[in-house]
């Protein structure tokens, strides 16, 4: 019982570590779109200064820029916490193997014990049946 408790622990970081993995795929890829994305808009800003642009038109492209440096930050904020969480969901499904492990090794060494004693009481009975056998033939002779 402690084993299959154990085995589900481990599935169960398994599956959570999954997840996690799943969600660092997801948040890398928004942080690649915004990268993206903000590269895209300081070429246009590049060719629009280029070409010439107002006042008024370079600050709005400054400061959707600006926006998206922020949003870029804070991405890359979300990234670094899901790697923590993933880096701790790690250790866990480690921790949940080595239990798993000393579980599967403690039923092992039972079943060599058992098997040992079993091995013993079977020797005891064919020992015994085998006296019982050379007592009767030296009371025949």
């Amino acid at each position: 019982m402690l084993l299959d408790l154990a085995r589900d622990g481990a599935a169960q970081a398994g599956k959570q570590l999954q997840t996690l993995t799943t969600e660092r795929v997801n948040a890398d890829q928004q942080l690649s779109m915004l990268l993206v994305y903000r590269q895209d808009y300081a070429e246009r800003l590049q060719k629009a200064t280029e070409i010439g642009l107002s006042a008024s038109n370079y600050h709005n492209f400054r400061q959707f820029i600006a926006t998206l440096d922020d949003a870029i930050s804070q991405q890359n904020r979300v990234v670094a916490q899901i790697d923590a969480r993933i880096e701790q969901g790690r250790q866990h499904w480690y921790a949940e193997k080595r239990r798993v492990n000393s579980f599967e090794a403690l039923q092992s060494r039972e079943r060599r014990l058992l098997q040992l004693r079993e091995n013993r009481a079977e020797q005891l009975a064919s020992d015994e049946i085998s006296a019982n056998l050379y007592r009767r033939a030296r009371q025949q002779h």
